[in-house]
């Protein structure tokens, strides 16, 4: 099965780290506003997700979001979301961190595409 959201072995340490100290958590993909296009780590219930908001999918049974415009932009690339040294955007939980989360992405084949389209 191709997921939309997948996370690297360095992503998920980080992701435990942060759930040790914050609990539940999720994640919003940023559209370029205040903090660029980076994956915000928020703790759950502290961002309001709208109508206009999907679920991508999980990274570390951590629930990923995107609004439906940005989405609409990014359907045919799987995001690959990763740790790298350095602090976090300002609104994310990985900004007090020595390293923080950055998103890849892979632009699937015809034939991933056509399977994932089914997923939403």
């Amino acid at each position: 099965m191709i997921e939309r959201v997948t996370a690297t072995d360095e992503a998920l340490t980080l992701i435990e780290s942060i759930k040790k100290i914050h609990g539940s958590i999720m994640f919003y993909q940023s559209g370029g506003c205040c903090d660029g296009s980076a994956p915000m780590c928020y703790k759950e219930g502290d961002f309001l997700l709208g109508d206009s908001d999907i679920l991508l999918g999980s990274i570390g049974d951590i629930p990923f979001y995107m609004h439906k415009s940005q989405y609409d932009y990014w359907k045919h690339t799987q995001l690959i979301i990763d740790a790298t040294e350095g602090r976090g955007p300002e609104f994310s939980l990985d900004s007090v961190e020595d390293k923080h989360f950055i998103t890849h992405s892979h632009v699937f084949t015809d034939e991933e595409y056509e399977e994932v389209k089914k997923l939403l």
